[in-house]
Order: structure tokens, then sequence, then C-alpha cells
């Protein structure tokens, strides 16, 4: 018997009992629905989590310290130390960060005649080297190049008062402003200056004497805690231009140090490689903190809840199996005097076997497109009622594709839908393998009797 031939058997014995046929498509296509709907719920969870971890900070970065103590000494953040956190298998960069106030203070002026005076700064310096891998913003302007360039925090402007003007009135208050409806200010008053592009004297108070030092502004970061306080209100010159600044302070000082770092900033390639690092930066006797500390347990979490959620789905999926395997017992007693004729006529077991496992497997398949028609549609749904917003164009694209501003509800990758489907089938063979080899046994004499 050719294939095709079996195939319209199986398609006009799906639509000889159609009301059976369809109550049980309708099974299969509500309990691979609720699996695939729960299970997208659980996705919505994760989504909505890591965009959550992502305002609080990089998920990729990992801040080490020097707090830890090995064999009673310990462990100094230094250059060579940094070479080796790069050297580690998943970090893209390192950069060290050294604050100058770990030695001394430093003053910054500006303006003709050193109009304008910031009497305390942060000054910090980076490895410029990696300032794009570390995912530095920059409101304005570019990266330090060159020896005598820096960049500024996004607010260091309000830091610096008007000498000229009387005391009382020699300062701007960016905070005097008005404020949105998430408590951020908006039209804040204008500094004294612009500070991009002015030229900065810093001033180095030393135990003997000063060191001064010309700097052009040639960027303003966007302001970031999590990098840092610099961002906002401090200086970031190259970490090698600072490093040799304090070097000539210590000499003018007469002391005798050795410059390490407070914390180190390793970048990875991806989250992936976070929990791997951090470990590996630990075992070698460093603290360190990451965003993992916190995505780990709430990514467990969410994945209990899909997990819980799915096995929900999956009892009604098992519903839908019984559902199926009855119908084909079912089939195959209204069938028995057809099944006789076939053995008679010399069909093979296989094509009998293949014939009912087919019908099984159509109710599979048809079940799961259905699902996954009827999930796109819950997803979507689901989706909008928790934006809020309405219903256009734009919203929908978001259901599927998702945006930085909203977190979906539902998130449903297209391989969810395709599992679904696959799944569906893989049901539908399952359940009919048993009354399929219960029409292989039946006797082809017996069975054209038992219809007589």
């Amino acid at each position: 018997m050719r294939k095709s031939d079996m195939l319209h058997m199986c398609l006009q014995n799906l639509t000889r009992r159609k009301s059976r046929t369809v109550l049980t498509v309708l099974g299969v296509m509500i309990g691979c629905c609720a699996i695939v709907i729960m299970v997208s719920l659980g996705f919505g969870t994760q989504e909505a989590q890591s965009k959550m971890l992502a305002q609080m900070g990089d998920l990729t970065m990992i801040q080490v310290y020097s707090y830890n103590y090995n064999n009673g000494n310990e462990n100094k953040l230094d250059t060579a130390t940094v070479n080796n956190f790069r050297g580690i298998n998943g970090v893209q960069a390192a950069t060290p960060k050294l604050n100058i106030g770990n030695y001394y203070s430093a003053q910054l002026y500006a303006g003709t005649n050193r109009r304008y005076a910031a009497e305390w700064c942060a000054v910090v310096g980076i490895d410029m080297n990696s300032f794009d891998a570390m995912d530095y913003k920059l409101i304005s302007g570019r990266k330090p190049e060159k020896e005598d360039e820096v960049v500024v925090g996004q607010h260091i402007a309000y830091n610096f008062r008007d000498t000229m003007r009387p005391q009382g009135h020699d300062f701007v208050n960016r905070w005097d402003c008005e404020w949105d409806e998430m408590g951020y200010p908006i039209n804040m008053p204008d500094p004294f200056f612009d500070i991009m592009g002015a030229k900065l004297t810093m001033e180095v108070q030393l135990n003997n004497g000063t060191i001064k030092r010309e700097y052009k502004v040639v960027g303003v970061l966007e302001e970031d805690y999590n990098k840092g306080y610099e961002t906002s209100e401090g200086l970031v010159l190259d970490v090698g231009n600072l490093t040799s600044l304090l070097e000539q302070a210590f000499v003018k000082d007469s002391v005798s140090k050795k410059i390490t770092y407070n914390e180190v900033y390793v970048k990875c390639v991806d989250i992936d490689h976070v929990a791997d690092v951090q470990k590996e930066i630990e075992s070698a006797g460093f603290s360190s903190w990451s965003m993992e500390s916190i995505r780990e347990p709430l990514q467990k979490e969410a994945r209990q809840k899909q997990m819980m959620l799915g096995g929900l789905g999956a009892i009604s999926l098992l519903v839908a199996a019984i559902g199926i395997a009855n119908t084909m017992i079912m089939s195959i007693s209204e069938r028995t005097r057809e099944i006789g004729i076939m053995k008679a006529l010399g069909c093979y077991l296989g094509d009998i076997r293949f014939m009912f496992l087919t019908e099984a497997g159509l109710i599979g398949l048809i079940g799961g497109i259905a699902a996954s028609l009827v999930s796109v549609i819950a997803m979507v749904t689901i989706n909008l009622i928790a934006f809020k917003q309405g219903i256009n164009m734009e919203l929908i694209k978001t259901c599927f594709a998702g945006s930085e501003e909203l977190s979906r509800t539902s998130v449903l990758p297209w391989w969810l839908i395709v599992f679904g489907i696959i799944f569906s089938i893989v049901i539908g063979l399952v359940s009919g393998y048993a009354p399929a080899n219960k029409a292989v046994r039946i006797s082809a004499l017996e069975a054209i009797r038992s219809s007589e």
C-alpha cells in the first residue's frame, strides 16, 4: 500500500467521527497551550528580573577588592594582578581604579586667574585602553588620548564656586529645580561655566608643598554610580598618568610607598562567564562582588516557578493523551472488519501500525498547531493588558520583540512554539502506540467473523 493512500485513509477515518476527533484535538490543544503559556510566564518573570538587575548595575561586571587575607598577608591589587585577571578565560577587559584621595587631597581651578574653584574633587585613574570595553558612557566629547586630557563627571561643574561672588551666592545649587513623576530632577540651573573643553588646573596638596597639573576636559561622563562616584562629580584620567603624578609626590615628600589599587573592575564576555571568573578571582584570595550574587537566587526561583507552572500544564496534556488513546481504541473497535480485510488482502502489519500511528500523530499535530496559535494570541493579550497603554502596532511588536522600556509578562520564544508542536506530536504517537499494536494483533479470520 502506498503511503499516500494510507495518509488519505487516515484523513477519512479522522473525519468519519468529526465530533470525537474535534474533542480529542481540543484536549491536546488545551494541554499543549497550558504548558506553553505557563512556561512563557516563567520567561516573562526572568526578563523582568534581568531588566531590574540591569538597572541596578552591569550584569557582566565584577568588582574586586583587596580585603581578604591569605596566610596572614593582605593580597595586593597591583598591575601584575590586573594583568592576571585579564588572562582569565571569559574576561573581556579589566581596569584598576586608583583614587588620589587615598594618598592626597586635590583641588581644581578653572577660568581666568583661577576664578572658579573646587576645594575637593574625586580624582580617579582608570585604564583608558579599557574605556569602551568597560562601557563608560559619554554625554559629550570623547575619551582622553593624550596625557593632558581628562573626562569629568556629569555634574562636576556644580562643585565649582565663583570666587568673584559674595559668600552665599558663589555656588549654583543643582537641586534647586523641578522634579518629574519618577523623582528625577528636570530643568536644572546652568553652572557658572561650560565644563566641556575647559582648561583645569589640578593642585595636589603634599606634606612638603604642592604639585600642579594642567588638563583639558575632552569628554563628560554620564552619571553611573555603579561605576563610581567619579562619573557624577569627579575627574577621570589614565591610570598611568595618575601613577606618575603620585610617584613624583612620594619623591617630593621623601616617602617610600608602593602604589596599589583599592579595587579593580573586571568585565566578562557575557553573563554565563561571571560565576566562573568570580570563583577564580576569589580562589586567588580576593574579595569580589557582582550582580551574580543577586541574579542566581532570582533565576533559581524563576526556574522553580517554571517547573511548577509547566507541571500544572502537563496534567492537562496527560488528560489529553488519555483522550487520544481512548479515541484510537474506539476507532479500532469500530474498524475491526476493516482491519481483518486489510490483513486478508496481504497488507503488511507495519502498514497497519503506521496507519493508526499516523492518525494519532495527526491529532497531536493539529492540536499542537492550534495550541501555538492560541498561545500567541494569549501572549499578546496578557502583555497588552499588563502594559496598560491601549492597543497599537508598536505595542504588539513589543509583545514579540520586547523593548528596553517595557517588561513583558509573557515571553514566547519561537523555539517554544516549535517545541510545543513537536511535543504534541510525540504525545499523540506515544498515546497511539498501544492501540496500534492492538490493531496489529487482531486475527484476520476472527476480525471478519466478528463483524458478520
